[in-house]
């Protein structure tokens, strides 16, 4: 499943493509998708069986599920 999570800042966006980098997790960092909003305007694209909410930073702010180039909110954190 492909995953994408937004964050509060760059900071957390970047520790956790390391965290999931380390843990063997395929992911990439880059600028949130024009159709969706965020805080810092960096974002973590992910694959993994499940959404992996305990590897995320603390300050993720959202994390939406993939399919194509649409997006389903699965967490929103205010």
């Amino acid at each position: 499943m492909n995953y994408l999570a937004t964050f509060y800042t760059q900071a957390a966006a970047i520790l956790t493509a390391r965290t999931f980098k380390k843990a063997g997790v395929p992911c990439k960092a880059g600028p949130v998708p024009r159709e969706l909003s965020s805080s810092c305007g960096t974002c973590v694209r992910y694959q993994a069986d499940t959404p992996l909410y305990d590897a995320l930073d603390r300050d993720v702010e959202s994390v939406y599920e993939q399919n194509d180039e649409k997006y389903r909110l699965l967490l929103k954190r205010e």
